[in-house]
């Protein structure tokens, strides 16, 4: 299991077609998300935020072995509260789930979370994604809320919100 990861920043001029191969290799999870084709889910990653400012947000990926992104995500800070850090997505390419990495990620998102002074990280799960809830309950987010059905891209979902507490020390973090 990776202990540490780098979250590395995407910028859609330079990392565009990286975010559409991650997109490409999961197709499993775009089809059950959006329906959207890799191209226009990638727009929709760098395009897409929370109503926080742009300085405010953090689009990552994660590079493998051979340098190529093997998942990418979006932090937004500030957001719904001011003390809150919203993790908008975090996907994974197949072949990097179940090794321990989306651990190692969320224990970068933590300490960069505390770092600006959050005092509480927010996640939504789609109803329909049951292996991502069982992954953030086992990291012990809590759920907080459920809303919808929300429209996203093609599909409809009901969305549950999870939080957890960044008061306490990180038990799952190295």
């Amino acid at each position: 299991m990776p202990t540490t990861v780098a979250l590395v920043p995407l910028h859609p001029a330079r990392d565009f077609g990286a975010v559409e191969s991650v997109y490409r290799r999961a197709a499993d999870y775009l089809a059950l998300e959006s329906g959207l084709t890799p191209d226009a889910a990638a727009h929709a990653f760098f395009e897409e935020r929370p109503p926080a400012s742009t300085e405010d947000t953090l689009k990552f990926g994660i590079c493998g072995n051979d340098d190529a992104l093997v998942a990418i995500g979006d932090l937004a800070f500030g957001y719904p509260e001011a003390d809150d850090a919203y993790l908008g997505l975090l996907l994974l390419v197949p072949e990097a789930r179940g090794e321990g990495l989306g651990q190692a990620i969320l224990c970068e998102v933590k300490k960069l979370a505390r770092a600006r002074r959050a005092s509480r990280l927010l996640i939504g799960v789609l109803d329909a994604n049951q292996r991502a809830r069982t992954f953030w309950e086992r990291q012990g987010f809590e759920l907080d809320q459920t809303s919808g059905p929300h429209a996203l891209g093609n599909r409809r979902h009901i969305v549950h919100r999870f939080a957890l507490s960044l008061t306490a020390p990180s038990e799952n973090c190295a």
